[in-house]
């Protein structure tokens, strides 16, 4: 399956969609979620082409995944999220919970975020 040029976050990239930026360097592009699911939800999303993290990984430059993961370490701090914590999210595919098509990294934060997973 090839990369969706009109998935919202492409759109974002290219500033056809206005976006409430909370950081941006060459490498990504952060902003609050639109549905935030803790005090805190940002997502940090990639400049570079890729639906998911595998994706990614396989066809990013080594600068760009560090300038990537680098950038989402930075809004935490900027954020001041490191002393109290914070958890990062990737949802990957169908079964992952992925809804749009654009790797994106979720950043909660602001209480405590409880077990990755509900126990049934």
């Amino acid at each position: 399956m090839a990369y969706d040029e009109n998935n919202i976050f492409a759109k974002m990239l290219r500033g056809e969609i206005p976006v409430k930026k909370i950081y941006e360097d060459e490498y990504a592009l952060a902003f609050p979620d639109i549905n935030p699911q803790a005090p805190v939800h940002v997502l940090v999303i990639p400049k570079f082409k890729a639906r998911n993290f595998p994706e990614f990984v396989q066809n990013a430059t080594n600068e760009q995944i560090a300038g990537f993961m680098k950038a989402v370490a930075t809004v935490a701090a900027q954020l001041g999220l490191q002393e109290d914590g914070y958890r990062i999210l990737s949802n990957i595919g169908k079964n992952g919970g992925q809804e749009v098509p654009h790797l994106h990294i979720h950043l909660f934060a602001g209480k405590v975020l409880g077990p990755m997973l509900c126990k049934k």
